[in-house]
Parts: C-alpha cells; structure tokens; sequence
C-alpha cells in the first residue's frame, strides 16, 4: 500500500463517518505483518486466522482507546501479542499445547500443518523458540522476524530497551546452545 499515509488514516478514524473506511484500510496495510506476528507465537494457521479475527475486533471495540501517542502499527502490535499470549495461555491451560511437551511436538505441528511451507531447519527454529520464556519468545520473534527497533518494542512490551537488548542476547545465546545439541 504505497499511498497508506497514517496521519490522514488516523484522522479518519476519529469521524464517524469515514471511521469504517479507515479501518479497512488498516486492516489492508497491517494484516500480514501482523498475522507473520501470529503465526510465530500461536504456530498454526488457523489458529492464527482465529487470533486475528479476534485482534481486528478487538481493534474496532476499542479505536477510542488508541491515543496517538505511538504508531498505530505498534498499538496493533500489541494487541497482537496479547491476544495471542492469551490464545496460548488458553491452550496451555487446556492441555493442548504446554511448555513443557516432549521436544517433536512443535515440530510435529508444524509439519502436519498444510499451510507450514518451511523446511525441517524453520521447523527446528521454531521448535527451539518455543522453548524460550514467554518474553524472551517475543523478543526474538520482534527483532530477528520482523527487524523491529528496540524502541518501538519497548512501547508495544512495555519495558526498557536495555532489557529487551539483554533478553534478545539470552534469547540467541538459547536458540544457538539448542542446535549445537541438537546437531
């Protein structure tokens, strides 16, 4: 979307008039960065589509909430990231995927999902960030996946950069120890 301008998609956001547009608008400029953003946390694709639906409605219900103060693509970061810990954090709670699963399981998921097009290395990678601390998990997904600056993490993790500098160091240092062992 090479015409997207935010300022002018935020104005018309605020008017009722023009606010469904606009948020088409947003939904056309935002949904596949944002579902790749899904799909790294929650791993399959139709719990992804799931996830999303849910974070564009829950971007609607609360457009009033939306301050300015910060890109709307991090505002919609972080609804996603939330939406989708709390996916997860529903299905570990029902047994359906923990932290804790035998090591295949991941891979397991990702290979019999019809729409995973990666290769037994990506499958790997996934396996080994599922193994990171939630934080950590996001952190590495944010930076290494989708290049985004420590600074506008900060604002959709709410933390300090420093910190999120030292968890995505832990994070490498993790995933590096895993295929090494893995080898």
């Amino acid at each position: 979307m090479n015409n997207y301008d935010e300022h002018k998609v935020i104005a018309l956001l605020s008017e009722p008039k023009t606010q469904r547009k606009a948020f088409e608008m947003v939904v056309r400029q935002y949904s596949e960065q944002l579902y790749w953003l899904v799909r790294r946390i929650v791993l399959t694709h139709e719990d992804s589509n799931d996830v999303m639906q849910n974070v564009f409605i829950k971007a609607w219900s609360r457009l009033d909430t939306f301050r300015n103060d910060s890109k709307l693509s991090t505002w919609l970061y972080r609804i996603a990231v939330n939406e989708s810990l709390d996916f997860m954090r529903h299905q570990k709670s029902m047994a359906a995927v923990t932290a804790d699963a035998d090591e295949s399981s991941v891979s397991n998921m990702l290979m019999a999902d019809r729409y995973f097009d990666g290769d037994k290395a990506a499958a790997m990678l996934q396996q080994a960030i599922s193994k990171l601390p939630e934080v950590q998990r996001m952190v590495f997904n944010m930076k290494y996946f989708d290049d985004m600056k420590y600074s506008e993490m900060s604002k959709v993790l709410n933390t300090s950069e420093g910190a999120l500098k030292a968890s995505y160091h832990i994070a490498v240092k993790k995933i590096s120890e895993y295929f090494r062992s893995n080898d």
